[in-house]
């Protein structure tokens, strides 16, 4: 392992241990990292209205309080209730065929 190699993972566990903080603003990339996605899954995420995002001279930006929202078990709650909300209206309408 070079030099290079062991300061990149030390910078990268650094960034890994940072806390989320509600009021602070990150960059996609950022949210990526903290939610471990990939970036068509944040683009993805941000045109579904699943994370909200505010664009700034064109980029997107995202306050640490709507990452948090993400992971909560509140939101995975919610989440559970429309998918089994959505499941059974499926369900019944098959029946009906």
């Amino acid at each position: 392992m070079t030099p290079l190699d062991t300061m990149l993972r030390g910078v990268y566990y650094c960034l890994m241990t940072e806390e989320i903080k509600p009021k602070q603003i990150y960059t996609p990339k950022e949210a990526r990292s903290f939610l471990k996605v990939s970036e068509s899954t944040m683009k993805r995420m941000i045109k579904n209205g699943l994370i909200k995002a505010y664009k700034v001279s064109g980029q997107h930006r995202i306050w640490g309080n709507e990452i948090l929202k993400l992971i909560s078990p509140k939101f995975e709650l919610g989440f559970f209730k429309v998918y089994k909300k959505i499941k059974n209206k499926t369900k019944e309408t098959i029946e009906k065929w």
